[in-house]
């Protein structure tokens, strides 16, 4: 199983799930967060969000962050999987899932990598409005997020 996918077609949160688990008797936790579009951001109704990537350095960036989360914590798995293209309200946006003995250490890693993933992963986003289409900026409650784990 890929740890890292970046791709435009939507996944089975359970099918992943159990791939990362694939019958490991070592494995106690399996936590995991998804992420989806909101139809509001910034007192603006969304339409549609666009997200753009860099491929190849995208995918990278996503394999080095996992890595680094394996290096923090005894993870026995992880999974990301962000997906890139247009995308309505509703839809799942990205996963990530942590497989450990322990539910801590699994909490830990999920948390840490959506953080990471919030601002150090080349995507862009481009939401579609009422008003008409708009970047979307970084935000500084990511870049907050992402400071309470120290410099790796």
């Amino acid at each position: 199983m890929k740890q890292v996918s970046v791709q435009p077609d939507d996944f089975d949160v359970s099918t992943e799930l159990a791939a990362l688990r694939a019958e490991d008797p070592r494995i106690g936790a399996v936590v995991s967060f998804v992420g989806t579009v909101r139809d509001m951001n910034d007192g603006a109704s969304v339409r549609e969000m666009e997200l753009e990537h860099y491929p190849g350095m995208t995918e990278q960036a996503l394999a080095s962050i996992v890595e680094q989360a394996k290096a923090r914590w005894p993870l026995f798995g992880a999974r990301v999987i962000h997906r890139v293209g247009p995308l309505k309200p509703l839809e799942q946006i990205v996963l990530v899932a942590c497989a450990s003995a322990h539910r801590g250490e699994a909490f830990d890693a999920c948390e840490f990598i959506i953080d990471y993933l919030k601002t150090e992963a080349p995507f862009w986003k481009k939401e579609q409005t009422p008003e008409g289409a708009r970047w979307v900026d970084a935000r500084e409650s990511d870049d907050s997020a992402r400071a309470k784990w120290g410099s790796v």
